[in-house]
């Protein structure tokens, strides 16, 4: 098993329970797929870089996951079948990126912070 983060970024113009269905759509298929979701961050709506299918905004999603190596080519049909889905990227995770998104999320300095004056 492999550790890998997906982000996605889905339509401005979802109503909060189609993203929490998105969410838990492609939840529910990776459990299908003997993966397993390591951790869930919604985003919510953000300005894009530059506009995608005439948007200018976006809701972000990102996923860390474990699945086997062949899993991902699946995930990628779904997600390019999916009309609500504006882009995707799936990364896999070496150990130390585990590592850090551990340390992150239980609140343990990362030396990445920001310092306020």
């Amino acid at each position: 098993m492999n550790n890998y983060e997906l982000m996605v970024i889905f339509t401005p113009v979802l109503s909060e329970e189609d993203f929490k269905s998105a969410q838990k759509k492609y939840k529910d298929f990776i459990a299908e797929h003997s993966g397993s979701v390591v951790n869930s961050n919604p985003w919510g709506l953000k300005s894009l870089a530059y506009p995608i299918q005439k948007k200018t905004t976006g809701i972000y999603w990102v996923l860390e996951y474990t699945a086997t190596a062949d899993f991902n080519e699946k995930l990628k049909i779904q997600l390019l079948r999916d009309e609500n889905v504006l882009r995707h990227m799936i990364t896999k995770l070496d150990k130390y990126a585990v590592e850090y998104n551990a340390k992150k999320r239980s609140g343990v300095t990362t030396g990445t912070e920001k310092v306020e004056a």
